[in-house]
């Protein structure tokens, strides 16, 4: 499903964030730069484009884009992202403890088992890095929930299908933020994976929210 959306997924999130999603990664971005990180691995990182933002504002970090999607890693090369990994993130091809630095930009709720990631992900980050997921949520007040609901299950999958012809990709990406936990609950599953220092930061209205912790 992924890989058959892959030229055309960039315009389909510009497109169905109306351009919002900039913002987001510019955020995600501004926090990893306080961490001043050497080494970040950006799972899930689809085309690139969470890792290009990175490599750009620390230039001197090593930034490796992980996916399991070889046509979404071959569009984020030919955008410029220098170092890329075919990878599933469940079995990760890193030693223990080797980045300052994980990012995951809507990614994480595609995974069988969300505990099982961030397990994974803490056995590859060193003794004090930082995690950072960037994840779809459901907004907490009732009229903005509302709203976002018919725009997530009526219109994201009308124009996710007119740009990428591919329907099913956006009826799962509903069905997938819907299951996914927010807030506070997203909170506790850090937690309890071994992560410490959790904490969440809600963006536009709470249809996204930037999750941080500390292994």
């Amino acid at each position: 499903m992924f890989g058959s959306i892959a030229q055309r997924y960039d315009l389909a999130n510009h497109t169905l964030s109306c351009g919002f999603d900039f913002y987001w990664r510019k955020r995600a971005a501004q926090i990893v730069e306080g961490w001043r990180p050497r080494r970040i691995l950006d799972l899930a990182t689809g085309t690139g484009d969470l890792a290009l933002v990175l490599q750009k504002s620390l230039p001197e970090a090593e930034v490796v884009g992980a996916d399991f999607s070889e046509e979404m890693l071959a569009v984020a090369r030919g955008k410029g992202l220098r170092q890329t990994a075919l990878a599933d993130a469940r079995q990760l091809p890193f030693a223990e403890e080797r980045f300052d630095v994980i990012s995951i930009a809507f990614g994480l709720r595609n995974l069988p088992d969300w505990s099982e990631g961030l397990r994974e992900m803490r056995r590859v980050l060193r003794p004090g890095g930082h995690l950072l997921v960037l994840e779809f949520s459901l907004p907490a007040a009732r009229a903005v929930r509302a709203l976002y609901r018919f725009y997530l299950h009526r219109w994201v999958p009308f124009v996710g299908s007119a740009l990428t012809n591919q329907k099913n990709a956006y009826d799962y990406l509903g069905e997938s933020i819907e299951n996914f936990p927010s807030g506070k609950a997203m909170v506790r599953l850090m937690q309890e994976s071994g992560f410490e220092e959790s904490a969440a930061e809600p963006l536009t209205a709470g249809i996204v929210t930037i999750y941080t912790a500390r292994r």
